[in-house]
Parts: structure tokens; sequence; C-alpha cells
């Protein structure tokens, strides 16, 4: 019987390995605890009303209906043991395997302050993005109907703790919507909005070059999104966040700081860093375990300048695909090569028409980037229906500026 290669994990990595190994001479399990592939970049559309879910989200068994030697199991994963190489899942069922890739990802972490989770959600999944959405629209009705100034300033205010992409891109986004809305309601004018990105490091988006920051400093602040740098949160409730001995009121607080590996890596029992990555051998396998592989936001790999790799798309993929390879020269009895990345640059959209790109060292901002952000987010989208129909709503939106799938929706009680 071929040998059996069992994936965790249905994103950018797993799927990227799982079509790697569709012509190899392996059986191969992907098991997820979603039946789709999300495609996070444009997560945060979601959560401001640009995009609906299913513009970004395809389900896992039609992306790899052309692959006959794999199977898709729904299931969560509680535990891997290593030493007997089987795969517990929540239900109690076991998978045993000849091959393993943990592509897991990462979740929310609030650095031992969980708490604070139910006051600020963070932005990982489908769910997120919907209630944050309803979240962002319910403080305008809110606010709407409030009489008192303060208690109106308040539920205007949004507070982004954490300054990376996401939350530059929710800051931008954020500030659009309360520009863009400001002839539909009578009570309130949404120009009035204040938002606050809060940054506990020296700077915003630190994996970007100086220039290109500051060029994001510039558009944030054409559209009045205050930057906080250097200020740490200390506490978070229903109110508001403090920021040391000084408080900010708030009616939506949006976690965008810190991940942590996802908790199925405790289970290997083997070295992991500060953020639960597991600590992986220079081809990706685990230490002492050449048969398993950890990618993408789940390992913590260094470069050849001793930089962690960061937690982006292309990082998962180009580690998917090198597992795969690593699978099939072990199988032929062939000795394992180091992974290397390839960067192929990174960029953020900070509002209509603004965006800042490193791509291979070529660093631009403005219109020019804002395109590109934009063709490249389409082209790297699955599906031909999902780009189709995001290239359409992404016009129809810079045209009429108007956000299509502003629905408050709930959740059943």
């Amino acid at each position: 019987m071929p040998p059996h290669v069992v994936i965790i994990g249905g994103g950018f990595g797993g799927l990227n390995a799982a079509k790697a190994l569709r012509k190899a001479p392996v059986r191969v399990t992907v098991v997820d605890r979603h039946n789709h592939h999300l495609f996070q970049p444009l997560l945060y559309q979601v959560a401001t009303a640009t995009l609906s879910p299913g513009d970004i989200a395809s389900p896992i068994r039609w992306i790899l209906r052309y692959s006959r030697n794999t199977r898709v199991w729904l299931g969560d994963v509680r535990s891997i043991d290593l030493r007997i190489r089987r795969i517990m899942l929540g239900d109690g069922a076991l998978i045993a395997y000849d091959y393993l890739i943990v592509a897991t990802g990462t979740s929310h972490t609030y650095f031992g302050h969980d708490e604070w989770a139910p006051y600020a959600p963070g932005l990982k999944t489908l769910e997120d993005a919907l209630a944050i959405r309803r979240r962002i629209l319910v403080a305008f009705e809110q606010a709407e109907r409030e009489t008192d100034p303060a208690r109106q300033q308040r539920f205007l205010t949004f507070l982004l703790v954490g300054g990376g992409p996401t939350g530059v891109e929710l800051a931008g986004t954020l500030a659009e919507i309360a520009r863009q809305t400001r002839a539909e309601f009578r009570n309130i004018d949404t120009r009035t909005t204040r938002i606050v990105l809060i940054e506990a490091g020296p700077t915003i988006l630190p994996s970007f070059a100086p220039a290109l920051r500051d060029a994001a400093r510039r558009s944030l602040a054409r559209l009045h999104v205050e930057v906080r740098e250097n200020t740490r949160v200390t506490a978070v409730d229903a109110g508001g966040v403090m920021l040391g001995a000084e408080r900010l009121d708030a009616g939506t607080v949006l976690w965008t700081a810190g991940v942590a590996a996802s908790p199925i890596t405790t289970t290997l029992e083997v070295p992991l860093d500060r953020a639960g990555r597991v600590i992986v051998e220079p081809d990706l396998s685990v230490p002492g375990h050449p048969e398993a592989f950890v990618i993408g936001d789940a390992a913590a790999f260094l470069d050849a300048e001793g930089h962690q790799l960061p937690g982006v798309a292309q990082v998962a993929m180009q580690g998917g695909r090198h597992a795969a390879r690593m699978i099939l020269r072990r199988m032929h009895g062939e000795p394992s090569k180091p992974f290397v990345y390839h960067d192929r640059g990174s960029m953020a959209i900070i509002g209509r028409g603004s965006a800042i790109a490193d791509v291979r060292g070529v660093r631009f901002s403005g219109p020019i980037a804002w395109l590109a952000w934009l063709f490249l987010h389409i082209f790297e989208l699955i599906g031909f229906r999902n780009r189709l129909v995001v290239m359409i709503e992404w016009a129809t939106a810079y045209i009429t500026r108007q956000r299509s799938v502003r629905l408050i929706t709930y959740q059943d009680q």
C-alpha cells in the first residue's frame, strides 16, 4: 500500500503541499476543522463590509477535486503522537500516518491576558470577521440613537491594538467607511469618528522600510487616523483601554496585535519558541522525527541572516511545497535539502488609492502600489468565480464609494 501522508490544515501551506503530492505514489489525507480554505489577506475586507464571506473562501474538497489520491476529513485535531505516528481527533477518531505535515497556522494571543478577548476580538476566521463587522456597524447605529454627546462620541471611537498590516489596513478602511456614510445619518456626523491605531513597538509596519512606514503614516494622517507608537495597552474592558495611567474610552476595540501558534504544537512534545512555534530543522522537519514537518506560521524557522520568517502566505506556500518534495526524496532514499525562502515582497493597503509595496527591493507607494496590491490579490485568489466577483465588487466600491455588504447579522441565540 502506498505511504500515507497526513496534512493538518487546509490553509495556504497545507493546500500547496497537497497539490504538490497530487501525482505522487502516496495516499494523502487533509484534515481541517473547517470545510473551506480562507484567503486571510482579504479577511479584513469582510470585517469592513467590502466583501462577502464566500468571496474569499472556497470548499477544500472543491479545490482538491482533481487530486485523486487525496481525501478530505472535517475534524478537529486534538493531539499528535510522534512516537507511534498517530493523530487523535476531537471525536476520538484516530489517523495513522507514515509522513506528517503540520500546517495549523496561528491564533490570537493577548500576552497572558485572555480576559481581554471578549472586549477586543481578533481577526483570524470568517466568524471573527462577521462578528467584527457587526460590532462596527452597530456602533454607528447606537451613536445615531444616542442623545448624550459624550456617549455618542464613545460609540464613534474605534481603537485598534497592533500596528502591523492588518491593523493599518483596518484603520484605513474604517476611516473610509466614516467618510463615505455621512449622508446616511441624521443625528451624527460620521466624519467626527475617531480612529486610534495603537502600537506597542517603536513603529507601525516594522517589517517595511522606513520610507514606506513614513508613507503609510502620511496616508493614515490624511484619513485622520491617530497613530500612537511606543504605547502599550495595560488593560481592556467594555468601555475602552488603559495605556498605563491614561484612559481611552471607545465603543469598539479590535485586537490586531500578537499571534501564537495553534495549541496543537504543544502535543508534539518538542522544543517550542515563545510564541508556541516548533523550532524546526533546516529542512522544516521536527527534531528527531524526519518523517514529520511543520510549516508556515506554526514553524520557527530562521533565514540565512538569522531572522524569523514572517507569518505571510508566501512562506507557508513555499514551505508546503518544500515539505512535499522532501517526503518524496525520503521515499526514494535521497537526503533532505534545507528550505530556502524566496521573498517576493510585501504590500499593505492604507485606503482608497493608497498603498505601500516592497517587491524584491523595489519600494514604491501611492496609486501604483495600490493597483499592484489589487491585481496581486485578485491573481492569488482561488477560483475564477472569486476573482471575478472580487474584481467587480472593488470596481463598484471605487466608483460608487458604496460597500454592498454593510449588513448587520446575528448568530442564533
